[in-house]
């Protein structure tokens, strides 16, 4: 497994979710009437297409809705789905004391 960021590890692989949705029966017609997930957003999780999905809380709440439709553990779902996150860019901290009260000042106002 391969470190992505501190505390979660990338899956090598990620489930073919299709083919064990479809070995118990179920459609993705099905799963959309259950959870009102549309059919394409459903369609997104299983080919691993995240950024297709809404953003923020949605796309986490979908992930887990569509893993208890197809009685796989969410949370294995959810790890594979941070896995492709890439790591946020850290910024360093403001300057402090006089040096940062000078920056300050003399930054343009981005209040427009």
């Amino acid at each position: 497994m391969v470190t992505t960021r501190p505390g979660l590890r990338r899956r090598p692989q990620s489930p073919d979710l299709a083919s064990v949705r479809e070995a118990k029966g179920i459609s993705l017609q099905q799963i959309s009437e259950v959870t009102k997930i549309s059919v394409r957003y459903l369609e997104a999780i299983e080919t691993s297409q995240y950024e297709r999905l809404p953003g923020g809380v949605f796309r986490t709440s979908y992930i887990r809705q569509y893993a208890r439709a197809i009685e796989w553990d969410e949370w294995d779902l959810l790890a594979s789905y941070d896995s492709t996150i890439p790591p946020e860019p850290m910024e360093p901290p403001p300057p402090r004391g006089l040096l940062g009260t000078v920056l300050r000042l003399l930054a343009p106002d981005k209040r427009g």
